[in-house]
């Protein structure tokens, strides 16, 4: 394919159809979307899509298990062979629900399964709330369900008055601090190098502690969130010295099979896996180490309601920087997996 088919006018027998990922990186497709083999299935027009960091790890071959690639959107049904799910729908993706589906990446996605599946999948998306805040809708649900975890896993009722530290000024990690925020929370943004510190500052978006560099935050937090891409051990090292004794050290980014930190008894992929907790030790003191991954349901449902309900959705807008054409994003996220961006890049179909 030619740069010039990649980035020339559309016309109606040369323009994109989708994104797909190939072995050799992103490339448009021309042909049509494929139904799934299944006796159910519906048919999204996604009307904006988010860049994730997970469609950036597949890119660059550092992401295991099945693809997500292309789930942050919200589209609209247009064609439906479940009552449960009619026409006209406007729907986000839970792509932790297993579909056989297309990707978002694209002017029309098929995703087949089982009605209930379908529905869990697709959840519906609150009337008169705007498509720039709807697209937040997995990565917030992903953080709620982080600070849900996080409460199991202290034995508390929640998060209100106690010190929480998030590690990575992400995208992950600024969500998880604006929504432990809203939970009462007293929350610190910690991370390595000042930029992002520097692009959340600007946008009014650090949490009421503010933003520290990583080795400047101060200790003695009751929550550590891990929110980096990778757990790294000099980054759960940092971690747990940053907890009170007895506080508790979430794992939220990811994990390979077998990871391990020297002197912290506890397999960290499995606990972040399985979402478990392990009561251990560090350099002497009690401390707790707990895992999030994944979405459910309620998780979806609380995120739309904090964008929907909550004066300017948390702010989220404030994080886009950008906005592409199908045509022009293989080139965008060929730059991206390569290159430091901040902030949310985002798909009109």
């Amino acid at each position: 394919m030619t740069r010039s088919q990649e980035t020339g006018p559309a016309t109606r027998e040369t323009a994109p159809t989708s994104v797909e990922l190939t072995p050799s990186g992103p490339r448009l497709s021309h042909g049509p979307p494929r139904r799934p083999d299944t006796a159910d299935a519906v048919l999204v027009e996604p009307a904006l899509v988010g860049v994730c960091r997970s469609d950036l790890k597949e890119i660059g071959g550092r992401r295991p298990g099945p693809s997500q690639f292309g789930h942050e959107l919200v589209g609209v049904v247009t064609d439906s062979s479940t009552p449960l799910l009619p026409a006209g729908s406007r729907v986000c993706l839970d792509p932790n629900v297993p579909l056989d589906r297309g990707t978002g990446f694209a002017r029309r996605m098929w995703a087949g399964g089982s009605p209930g599946a379908l529905v869990r999948a697709l959840p519906v998306a609150p009337a008169g709330t705007g498509e720039r805040r709807l697209v937040f809708a997995e990565p917030l649900a992903c953080a709620a369900h982080c600070l849900t975890m996080a409460g199991r896993h202290l034995r508390a009722g929640g998060l209100r008055g106690l010190r929480v530290c998030v590690l990575g000024a992400g995208m992950a990690g600024v969500l998880i601090a604006r929504l432990a925020e809203t939970a009462g929370a007293e929350v610190l943004i910690a991370n390595r190098d000042a930029d992002r510190l520097d692009f959340l500052r600007a946008r009014d978006m650090l949490p009421s502690l503010g933003g520290a560099r990583l080795g400047e935050a101060d200790p003695g937090h009751d929550v550590v969130v891990v929110a980096t891409s990778f757990v790294l051990p000099e980054l759960l090292e940092r971690a747990l010295n940053l907890l009170r004794r007895d506080g508790l050290v979430m794992l939220y980014g990811g994990t390979a099979a077998g990871d391990r930190l020297p002197g912290l008894s506890c397999d960290l992929d499995r606990v972040r896996r399985a979402e478990l907790v392990r009561e251990t030790s560090w350099r002497g003191r009690p401390v707790r180490v707990g895992g999030s991954y994944g979405t459910t349901s309620e998780d979806f449902a609380d995120a739309l309601r904090v964008l929907a309900d909550t004066p300017d959705g948390l702010g989220v807008e404030r994080l886009i920087t950008a906005e592409v054409s199908l045509p022009g994003l293989p080139d965008t996220l060929r730059r991206l997996a390569s290159d430091r961006h901040l902030g949310k890049v985002l798909v009109r179909p």
